[in-house]
């Protein structure tokens, strides 16, 4: 038996505020994987019989529906086990094949920002290699073009710039970034794990070659999400076995997942312009409730343009070990990634926080089931526990 939640058997109820590290599956997202756990449990891989062809047809209709909401072609979208592998792919994958297309490792470009899923595959190529520069954002979390221009040499081969921000939600200018790249033959790569779901995003209005997707980032299952390979894109795969997904990804393909990732963005796209505005509207009540009652706190990222559900903010002068032990009873949330191990976020220093203001920050992030009721207690507890903990 798993073990219960210590407030559970108070009937307490603790706030979920920390959905960007996962969502929970919908309800419709759960019903449409079920006949595939149990009923179709075939292999998509064996056309000799009608469990797999059933198998290979609901594979086919859930890349059809995922790749129609992207603009994209269905070919075009490849199956992985979420973000992070999907981010190895797109890295590893292509600057490896950009090395042999061009003669030798080239320059790679990222930020200083992005998430380990990106920064670790980039220092595993600079051990290849490969010259990586990091680009620092501007105290508002966001890169300027001109950063971008002015870091571009004449090997440079592949750009990784996320959508969105896993931390702090600023939501980067990416069309403007892979203008630049595709007018110099870089390729552009993103991380859309925090944005697809939750903002409007057509790959041909990104203007990226490689896209990465997260499928529990948007209400659907743990275990799968997708890399967008647009045409005429090498790849070098990074496991070998079985041929599937057009050789790049080789494993059995895991068809409930794939089916519940389909339904979960059909989910997130039907009622995305209403319930961002309400997101919005809560995390607004949010931010400003706890900046009338602490006015000390400090916003971390800019507030425009910036994902709906995504509040950071440092709270001067508190141990963020204390404060995040005061409002575990009551609240869940986190001071950065659910990937820091452990350490002060990253994403905050690179924007100028110190360790210290680092490890006293908070990360507030929304969910569809978010209510009004919600942001007032947690208004109440984030305040009560900051009130506490300077007085003492």
């Amino acid at each position: 038996m798993l073990p219960a939640h210590p407030n559970t058997e108070r009937g307490d109820v603790v706030i979920n505020l920390d959905h960007q590290a996962t969502t929970p599956c919908h309800p419709s997202v759960i019903e449409a994987m079920e006949p595939w756990w149990r009923e179709q449990w075939g292999n998509p891989s064996s056309r000799q019989h009608r469990l797999g062809l059933t198998a290979a047809a609901a594979i086919g209709s859930a890349r059809e529906r995922l790749a129609g909401s992207l603009g994209i072609r269905s070919e075009e979208l490849i199956f992985t086990s979420g973000a992070t592998e999907a981010n190895n792919l797109a890295l590893l994958g292509h600057a490896r094949a950009r090395a042999l297309a061009d003669g030798g490792p080239g320059h790679l470009i990222s930020v200083a920002s992005e998430h380990h899923a990106v920064l670790d595959p980039l220092m595993r190529l600079k051990e290849e290699g490969f010259q990586i520069t990091l680009l620092t954002p501007q105290q508002d979390g966001l890169i300027q073009v001109e950063q971008l221009e002015q870091a571009i040499q004449p090997n440079t081969q592949l750009v990784s710039v996320m959508v969105a921000n896993n931390e702090i939600g600023v939501i980067q200018p990416i069309r403007e970034l892979s203008t630049i790249c595709s007018s110099r033959g870089i390729t552009m790569h993103s991380d859309a794990a925090q944005a697809y779901g939750h903002l409007e995003l057509q790959a041909e209005e990104l203007g990226c070659a490689l896209i990465s997707l997260s499928a529990h980032k948007f209400n659907g299952p743990k275990g799968i999400g997708a890399l967008v390979v647009r045409r005429g894109t090498k790849l070098q795969p990074l496991q070998w076995g079985g041929g599937q997904e057009q050789g790049l990804r080789a494993g059995t393909l895991p068809v409930p997942l794939i089916m519940g990732m389909a339904a979960a963005a059909e989910v997130s796209l039907h009622d995305l312009e209403d319930r961002q505005a309400r997101l919005r509207a809560l995390r607004d009540q949010l931010w400003q409730g706890l900046k009338r009652r602490n006015p000390a706190i400090r916003l971390n990222g800019a507030l425009q343009p910036r994902l709906a559900h995504n509040l950071n903010i440092t709270v001067p002068n508190v141990p963020g070990s204390r404060l995040h032990r005061a409002l575990r009873p009551q609240l869940a949330c986190s001071s950065g990634s659910a990937c820091s191990r452990g350490e002060p976020s990253h994403v905050l220093r690179s924007i100028g926080r110190t360790r210290i203001e680092a490890e006293g920050s908070l990360r507030l992030s929304l969910g569809r089931d978010t209510t009004t009721t919600d942001i007032d207690a947690a208004i109440e507890a984030i305040s009560a526990a900051i009130t506490s903990l300077t007085e003492k």
